[in-house]
């Protein structure tokens, strides 16, 4: 009797091993996930012209996920983030993207710009990687939808109709646009465009410049002499202060605009005295309202802990970190990219620790991988962007 339960005892730890070894090996099939860690990658502009947006971008995101660690990361796992450059540039970002695979990433997370996520997103859905969170509103991001992209903000659509709504509200009716020559001044025109439609109406101008360039003075003559009550300008930081420092140097004072791409905090850095009274319009609430919102609160807390100053777009990044965390939560203990993306889509207007008022909700679901859909209007005064309220620009 003795012998036959040692035998079977033997059995048992022989099948006990066996089905270890087999959890173990699926596992181990899973990219970028083991036993204590999860590794997540990113491409964004680290060098280059708007080197800040990505740099602000991942500097939100890691604060949060640092956050996460030391509170012993997900299930037992801490996140590590790999940080690759696409320098904000479309010729690099393939590249960008196949160092992240050569290093067996579990996802992708918290890149930047539309022309480089015109390279990035076919390259995800190619590859089977989750992408989650990218500082763009473009439409190709959100239509057709993409099984393995999740973006938070919400779209240049969004951005534009508020725009436009609020100028044509206020009997600002001759609108024009200045653009950068990518598909970022591609997505927002057509945003210009639709919106537009409401009133059967189009831009009184539309004119182009070198994408991260200062070589403005082409475009903004074309588009001065149609004699626009507004001007939405579409570009980063750079060129943009440009244009309304030239602008202002020559008696030429429309109502200048433009999305929360331009990199705020970044745009009124460099633009100094003459980005007063341009409206932005922002996907995320003002950073320096944290008495409003305890998201805002947390994240002030958290960068000020690493001596960073605050910014719309870092605070972006933090939100998007906050999203993958939770997907990554939801997506329980036996983690494969399949769990990852479905609990992504459970995500249905609330996020644990996320409070950013009944104006932003996150929520995906299977038909839709679009996280927001409502906008904040701000008018730069004292070089700060506040809240507008109701739409009653004054001329910058």
């Amino acid at each position: 009797m003795t012998r036959i339960k040692n035998h079977l005892f033997c059995v048992f730890v022989y099948c006990v091993s066996v089905l270890c070894l087999a959890s173990a090996q699926v596992a181990q099939k899973v990219p970028g996930v083991t036993s204590s860690e999860i590794l997540i990658g990113s491409c964004s502009a680290q060098t280059g012209t708007s080197q800040k947006l990505g740099q602000q971008m991942f500097l939100g995101a890691s604060t949060y996920i640092d956050m996460v660690n030391a509170r012993d990361g997900v299930h037992g796992r801490k996140i590590r983030l790999i940080k690759e450059d696409d320098g904000y540039d479309p010729e690099k970002a393939e590249d960008c993207f196949k160092r992240l695979q050569s290093q067996n990433v579990f996802a992708d997370a918290f890149f930047v710009g539309t022309p480089t996520a015109k390279i990035h997103v076919p390259l995800a859905e190619e590859n089977k990687v989750p992408l989650v969170g990218l500082f763009t509103g473009a439409q190709l991001i959100y239509a057709p939808l993409h099984h393995y992209v999740f973006n938070v903000r919400a779209s240049y659509f969004d951005e534009t109709r508020e725009q436009v709504n609020g100028l044509w509200g206020v009997g600002m009716q001759r609108i024009a646009v200045i653009r950068a020559d990518d598909a970022f001044g591609d997505a927002v025109l057509a945003g210009v465009q639709e919106a537009l439609k409401k009133y059967g109406a189009e831009p009184v101008a539309v004119a182009s410049f070198p994408r991260e360039t200062r070589e403005v003075d082409a475009a903004m003559t074309r588009v001065r002499s149609a004699n626009p009550d507004a001007v939405i300008m579409v570009g980063s930081y750079v060129p943009l202060a440009e244009i309304v420092r030239r602008a202002h140097s020559r008696h030429w004072s429309p109502l200048f605009l433009t999305v929360s791409f331009v990199g705020t905090d970044e745009f009124i850095a460099e633009a100094g005295a003459d980005a007063e009274g341009t409206v932005i319009t922002e996907v995320v609430p003002p950073w320096h309202l944290s008495a409003f919102y305890r998201t805002v609160d947390i994240y002030r807390s958290e960068l000020a802990k690493k001596k960073q100053n605050p910014g719309y777009v870092s605070l972006e990044g933090f939100i998007d970190a906050m999203v993958v965390v939770e997907g990554l939560n939801r997506a329980g203990k036996e983690l494969t990219r399949e769990k990852f993306i479905r609990a992504l889509e459970s995500i249905h207007g609330g996020i644990e620790g996320m409070e950013l008022g009944d104006k932003l909700k996150v929520s995906f679901s299977a038909t839709s991988h679009k996280g927001f859909q409502n906008v904040f209007t701000a008018v730069v005064r004292g070089g700060k962007a506040v809240p507008m309220g109701p739409f009653q620009p004054g001329k910058s």
